[in-house]
């Protein structure tokens, strides 16, 4: 099995997500290449929750330029989690 750390990557922190954790819904940037399952049990053994349901979107990567050359940013994915109602809620804004 993978390391659970090597799966989560990084929380994604913006007004949309900050609105989404009042319903007890947290969002992470993951590994390209696992799968919900993998990403439930990471999440469980990280933070020490219950995950009732995973969400995950592949967010493509945008074309970017720097003076004539043209680039990619790189794709990735990202995971919509929702935590049981029972779970204790995850700090993301720790000191």
């Amino acid at each position: 099995m993978k390391d659970p750390r090597d799966i989560i990557r990084r929380p994604i922190v913006t007004e949309a997500s900050t609105d989404l954790m009042e319903e007890g819904k947290y969002v992470f940037e993951v590994d390209v290449r696992a799968n919900k399952v993998e990403i439930k049990k990471a999440i469980e053994e990280i933070f020490g929750v219950k995950v009732e349901k995973v969400n995950t979107m592949r967010v493509p990567g945008k074309q970017k330029r720097y003076g004539r050359y043209t680039g990619r940013t790189p794709e990735r994915k990202k995971a919509i989690v929702k935590l049981d109602k029972d779970s204790k809620p995850i700090e993301v804004f720790e000191a």
